[in-house]
């Protein structure tokens, strides 16, 4: 049998000790500052120990106090994620964070088929570069590019990045057969983040002291490629992106051959408390086996080049 305080006093000392405040938790947890004061006091004789040293109107923690707020403060994290959990029906919605360059030229174009496999689920995207550790409740799903081994968070690999030139079939025209890589240089180069990629792949190309031209430089891997297909220069895509493109022939590889790789790869990462949640679990199949038939075709692409 758990011996718990009261779990009110709890919840008005965590505020209280987060804010440094009585009034400010108070307001927090739409309460008054008397009440705060009572609980915090209720939990001081509970535990035996003062939490707080009251130095006129300044609140400081004491030592007890500031041991205490750092234990709690990740137990309340996951009762509230549980809980959230808990209180959402199997079906959803399942909300999911993505890299805006793999929502737009990854993601969305498999969107129908998965709206077809599971038209249940209500699917909530939001696209943003902004990274999520997975400890609030905004999603339930993330799909980034980076490393890998997301603290806390269960990951799954989904492609690594494999960067080669793409341009549009017209651009491709107007350069030899076969293209060397210096070739390249009489068009625009375009950049995006990180940049050096260029630098790179001229190097593995038997060019390490070529200097490489600033080109166009863009944020936005998915923004290159565009740029790529309009015909506006060169980019060094990520393959895995380009997959749809180069299927459908507004991208090509004017130097097919020669292809480098990132450190960094595609996940898709999700919080453990997410494991047995149906429709998440669901999503998260598809996801996966949908980027594994798209690992598969790309193959069949690039080697029928």
């Amino acid at each position: 049998m758990r011996r718990l305080p009261p779990l009110g006093a709890v919840r008005a000392f965590e505020a209280a000790a987060r804010h440094l405040h009585f009034t400010r938790a108070a307001d927090e947890l739409a309460v008054t500052q008397a009440a705060i004061s009572h609980q915090v006091r209720l939990l001081e004789e509970w535990l035996g120990q003062p939490l707080f040293e009251r130095r006129g109107r300044v609140l400081a923690l004491t030592p007890t106090g500031a041991a205490y707020l750092n234990d709690l403060t990740p137990a309340l994290d996951r009762i509230a994620a549980a809980s959230a959990t808990a209180r959402r029906p199997a079906n959803g919605p399942v909300r999911m964070t993505v890299l805006p360059s793999l929502a737009s030229r990854w993601l969305m174009p498999h969107l129908p088929a998965l709206q077809a496999a599971h038209p249940e689920i209500d699917l909530q995207l939001t696209t943003t570069a902004e990274l999520w550790d997975g400890k609030d409740t905004r999603f339930d799903l993330g799909l980034r590019s980076g490393p890998g081994g997301w603290r806390g968070l269960n990951s799954a690999l989904l492609a690594t990045e494999t960067l080669t030139p793409l341009c549009s079939p017209a651009l491709r025209q107007a350069l030899p057969v076969p293209c060397a890589p210096v070739d390249l240089l009489d068009h625009r180069l375009l950049h995006d983040t990180p940049k050096g990629n260029w630098g790179r792949w001229f190097s593995a190309a038997g060019h390490p002291d070529l200097p490489v031209p600033a080109g166009l430089n863009l944020s936005d891997s998915a923004l290159a490629l565009q740029a790529a297909a309009d015909g506006q220069g060169i980019a060094l895509g990520r393959l895995f992106l380009a997959a749809g493109d180069l299927r459908a022939g507004r991208l090509v590889m004017p130097c097919p051959q020669l292809r480098i790789h990132n450190d960094y790869a595609y996940w898709l990462v999700w919080p453990p408390r997410h494991d047995a949640n149906p429709a998440i679990t669901a999503v998260r199949d598809w996801i996966r086996a949908t980027a594994q038939a798209e690992i598969t075709g790309l193959e069949q692409v690039l080697n029928d080049r």
